[in-house]
């Protein structure tokens, strides 16, 4: 059971909103500044490559971090956790505003990362603290269809501030972020009751993350959950090869192909939100694996033959990412709500794996690049059946619900 009754409509509006924001960090550190990497690396005289670790090193802080904001925020509660996190996130940000390297931008980039990833991870956390079942699914979707705004605004908002200022301006923008949402996690409830909290030394934590990961439901979800990510990062560092270099799309027309996938996103998170609470979150999560995986092998052959050119890649690749709308949200909540009592553990062993994968699947692309879209196809085919088999296999009907791994 949540720990606090569900909140009226009005405040659930309220938090919706708050959530969105929090949960949607990891976007708005990364997106709004895009635009901005090529006037960064002219005015630090740095390589293309150290402009781009600073994405590299963010993703690491952010997977990492994650790890030890989960276990603080079973033990703390969310919110004063939620707070530190955000004033680490302030402090990177102006730290990345007021850097003169390539390597001082890197270094205050993991410090953002280290802040901001509390956010993301107890807002999930309070997601189970306050919602379970159905409910918790359908507000999970709804917020990852707010969340996915920031991917289709964000670089069009930065590219605006650095066309009007400068890309300094974008991470003082950033702060000013920090700031507000800061003053908003104050107007929300502690969901963690002191009675609630786990009394287990921090460094424990590990011993409790083996522990969860001995349960085999769960590792399914987590395995559902990682391995699509591993694939929908393949498809974020292979698209712009193989649309723009390999079939000639016109730079400027990439952006409508990428918001595609977003929209298809936003979409099915809308289908989900509205018929989990009938079909069931587990059955949609394995019809969403289903059509991951066989649109992943679509992709694969694609670009293996060629055949159907550019339209048999974007409409594979198309369904392939709007899968995502029935496989995140339900795996994230199948996960949180058979260990309520670990859920900001679980919530930050979840997260973990799917940055983690999504670094491990964009690199694969790169390692196993030979100038054709196959080495994405291959990546995203290999992560589509593995999320699907997780599904299959780990996830297996049942009435109940696992017991609490707590210690």
């Amino acid at each position: 059971m949540p720990a606090h009754p569900s909140p009226s409509p009005r405040r659930s509006v309220w938090l919706l909103a708050v959530l969105s924001l929090l949960m949607g960090f990891a976007s708005i550190s990364t997106d709004l500044y895009l635009p901005a990497m090529p006037a960064m690396q002219a005015a630090l005289g740095a390589s293309a490559g150290a402009i781009e670790f600073t994405i590299s090193g963010y993703l690491i802080g952010f997977s990492l971090g994650q790890l030890l904001w989960g276990p603080i925020g079973d033990r703390f509660g969310r919110r004063g956790p939620i707070a530190l996190g955000l004033l680490l996130f302030i402090a990177g940000s102006a730290g990345c505003a007021l850097a003169d390297s390539a390597a001082a931008l890197v270094g205050w980039r993991v410090l953002q990362a280290a802040g901001a990833c509390a956010s993301v991870v107890l807002a999930r956390a309070m997601v189970r603290d306050l919602y379970s079942g159905a409910q918790a699914a359908r507000m999970m979707s709804t917020l990852m269809t707010v969340m996915a705004i920031a991917p289709l605004i964000g670089p069009s908002a930065g590219g605006l501030m650095l066309a009007v200022w400068s890309w300094r301006a974008i991470f003082w923008a950033l702060v000013v972020v920090g700031l507000l949402t800061l003053a908003a996690v104050w107007t929300l409830p502690e969901t963690l009751p002191t009675q609630r909290r786990s009394d287990e030394p921090l460094w424990h934590s590990l011993a409790r993350y083996r522990r969860l990961l001995m349960q085999p439901r769960l590792l399914g979800y987590v395995g559902v959950g990682g391995f699509f990510y591993g694939g929908m990062y393949a498809y974020v560092a292979g698209t712009p090869f193989a649309y723009i270099d390999y079939h000639h799309v016109p730079a400027q027309h990439y952006g409508l192909l990428f918001g595609a996938g977003i929209t298809g996103i936003m979409a099915t998170n809308l289908l989900n939100a509205r018929f989990v609470g009938r079909v069931g979150g587990d059955r949609l999560m394995r019809a969403g694996t289903a059509a991951a995986a066989l649109a992943g092998v679509a992709v694969a052959l694609d670009a293996r033959t060629g055949w159907g050119g550019l339209a048999g890649l974007v409409l594979p690749l198309f369904v392939f990412v709007s899968a995502a709308g029935f496989i995140v949200a339900n795996a994230i909540t199948g996960a949180l709500e058979g260990f309520p009592a670990v859920a900001g553990s679980v919530s930050a062993l979840v997260g973990a794996t799917q940055y983690g994968t999504g670094i491990l699947g964009s690199a694969a692309v790169g390692v196993l690049a030979d100038g054709t879209p196959l080495p994405m196809g291959l990546v995203i085919a290999a992560c589509g059946i593995a999320s699907l088999l997780s599904a299959a296999l780990l996830v297996r009907p049942r009435p109940g619900l696992a017991a609490v791994p707590a210690r």
